[in-house]
């Protein structure tokens, strides 16, 4: 992971990303949880800005970091990280579980993860999440324009792609259909889309909300060949943020994982 870190830093002065709301003094997050353990990786839009700042927007610090930035580095600028200080950001990566969760955003997560026997939180069958866009940003992905989503989706296509390659990970699960929507854009995948009647939300209008599943393998990510076949699995509903979504829905929709990872992981 020290060459795809390498690449993501480097990106942090470019023209690409100056004119963007990417949180400049934050490290890029290369994963939640320990990459080269996991055979499963869930995957997000990018890191939330709760990841490096607290409710008034000041610098997480001391026991409630959970990732690097330029001040905890003793640095002016990325241009001036060595391998130590490489090194440092991926033990905040790989320990992410251990130290500070944001656990009200994973634990919900971790119950559709825990279908295919890995947890986010285990030693034995790790999983770990990664992200469209390894960086934070000030506001949420859903306040940004579509000018500046396409930007930054272009300016990072690769990098998913250059951190699966060089883990084990089997199966990655795409959390929400904003995120199967732009997995979709980044990989030129197209994945198998089915309604499932287990999965609908009940709203008091009658009206209920459908849920789909999507299913797709693919062996390349943008321009980088993963040199293996991996399994896409993916919902539609954003697990965290979608109103209404009930237990019923998140087990069916665990179960399901749980059957089309039967065999796959073993």
């Amino acid at each position: 992971m020290h060459l795809a870190l390498t690449t993501l830093l480097n990106r942090m002065d470019s023209p690409s990303l100056a004119a963007t709301s990417v949180i400049k003094w934050s490290a890029p997050v290369p994963s939640f949880g320990d990459l080269s353990a996991s055979l499963v990786a869930t995957i997000g839009l990018n890191p939330s800005n709760r990841e490096f700042v607290d409710d008034l927007g000041h610098e997480l610090c001391h026991t409630d970091r959970r990732f690097h930035t330029l001040a905890s580095l003793g640095l002016d600028a990325w241009s001036e990280a060595d391998t130590r200080h490489l090194q440092l950001i991926l033990l905040s990566c790989s320990g992410y579980f251990r130290n500070n969760p944001y656990d009200r955003w994973f634990k919900k997560l971790d119950q559709i993860v825990s279908g295919t026997s890995a947890s986010f939180y285990a030693e034995l069958y790790p999983a770990c999440h990664l992200d469209l866009i390894p960086y934070a940003t000030s506001v949420k992905w859903m306040l940004l324009d579509q000018k500046e989503r396409t930007a930054l989706l272009n300016a990072t296509a690769d990098a998913l792609g250059l951190l699966l390659r060089d883990s084990p990970v089997r199966v990655v699960i795409l959390n929400g259909k904003t995120v199967v929507e732009q997995f979709q854009y980044v990989s030129a995948a197209v994945l198998d889309k089915k309604e499932m009647s287990d999965w609908s939300l009940p709203r008091e209008s009658g009206r209920d909300v459908a849920g789909f599943s999507y299913v797709g393998k693919i062996s390349q990510l943008a321009d980088v060949q993963l040199n293996r076949e991996l399994l896409v699995l993916g919902y539609n509903h954003n697990i965290q943020s979608s109103f209404g979504v009930t237990t019923q829905a998140i087990n069916a929709i665990r179960d399901w994982v749980a059957g089309q990872t039967d065999g796959v992981l073993r």
